[in-house]
């Protein structure tokens, strides 16, 4: 094969990869935003901890991605207090919800059982 046909088709699964990445990262920035303000309306706060327990990951990795979203403007935080959504982010989580409802009523229609379709939802929002 051509080095130029090889570098072009190196470009363009490049590029594939890229893409898949950021979609994967705005996805997770969503589920977490989402997860925040489940925890809001459950307890009244959300705390890093909470977060990790909820997702099964390390206290480090919550506070990485806290300091992504802090910096994308969706939460704000001072230390050893409780995450706060900002307007976009309640934004995000209404959107994300929005979409999971109709994700989900697409499912039930579809004939898939209640019990699996709200089984990973459970574990997010129920200890």
């Amino acid at each position: 094969m051509p080095h130029s046909i090889r570098n072009q088709k190196a470009k363009i699964q490049s590029a594939a990869f890229r893409r898949t990445r950021a979609d994967h990262s705005s996805e997770l920035v969503e589920d977490y935003v989402e997860l925040i303000a489940s925890l809001i309306d459950e307890k009244g706060e959300a705390r890093g901890n909470d977060v990790a327990l909820r997702l099964g990951v390390a206290n480090a990795t919550v506070v990485k991605m806290l300091k992504k979203l802090v910096d994308r403007g969706f939460v704000t935080q001072e230390p050893y207090r409780a995450i706060m959504l900002t307007g976009d982010g309640w934004a995000l989580a209404e959107q994300g919800r929005r979409r999971h409802d109709i994700v989900e009523n697409f499912l039930l229609t579809l004939g898939v059982s209640a019990e699996t379709v709200f089984a990973s939802k459970k574990s997010l929002v129920h200890e």
